[in-house]
């Protein structure tokens, strides 16, 4: 089924032929109806985009000066490998999560991008990097004092999503979604399939066919 050599050559497809909506359509189908991260985490820059495999971080919250301060923060950054993507959870969002060094880092190491389910700051310095980030927004107050890594590659939860080391994830300017990885490689071959599916049934709209008839013909919508 896959249409890929290797895994480089799959995100390469998944960045340049897919969109999270065709890929979220093909998971509905599966089953696997919960896979959308939270609404509010977005895309520094609308054209950003990323796919790549999980690495999973953990946060808690402090309260002040700590004898670790940001807990295992830069181990969990120097043990990044290539095609992966930093997603963090946990904690109650008093802080950034994410800057302009921890991108210079998971950059130079060819890291995917960052995921956080919290705030960056740095934002014109993150951005001259021309590097994918996405978080729930923008907010300068720094995390060293406030919040802690203190576990990585471990399971770990955004909003309705489960997401383990090595699972797929996959962002847009629509949102950022999860792909399990046991079932990732079907996933991103259907909706290859679709996404050109997608584009022969807008053909045949645009040259006058119904909705109707275009959802009877072909089964997309």
């Amino acid at each position: 089924m896959a249409v890929w050599k290797n895994e480089d050559e799959m995100f390469a497809l998944m960045r340049e032929r897919l969109y999270t909506p065709v890929v979220g359509d093909i998971l509905d189908q599966m089953g696997y109806v919960h896979q959308f991260l939270p609404q509010e985490i977005r895309p520094m820059r609308d054209d950003m985009k990323l796919a790549g495999k999980a690495m999973t971080v953990l946060m808690t919250d402090v309260y002040g000066v700590q004898e670790k301060p940001f807990g295992y923060l830069t181990e969990a950054l120097d043990q990044l490998e290539k095609n992966e993507i930093y997603v963090a959870a946990g904690g109650s969002k008093r802080c950034a999560y994410w800057g302009e060094l921890l991108t210079a880092t998971a950059r130079v190491r060819g890291a995917a991008g960052a995921v956080v389910n919290g705030w960056h700051r740095d934002t014109p310095q993150i951005l001259e990097q021309n590097w994918p980030v996405f978080s729930c927004g923008c907010y300068a107050q720094d995390s060293s004092v406030r919040t802690q890594v203190v576990q990585y590659r471990c399971p770990i939860e955004i909003g309705q999503v489960s997401i383990r080391d090595g699972d797929i994830l996959f962002g847009d300017v629509d949102g950022v979604l999860c792909i399990p990885a046991g079932i990732a490689e079907k996933v991103i071959a259907l909706a290859l399939e679709k996404a050109a599916g997608e584009k022969t049934v807008r053909k045949a709209i645009e040259e006058g066919m119904s909705a109707t008839a275009a959802f009877a013909k072909y089964g997309i919508l």
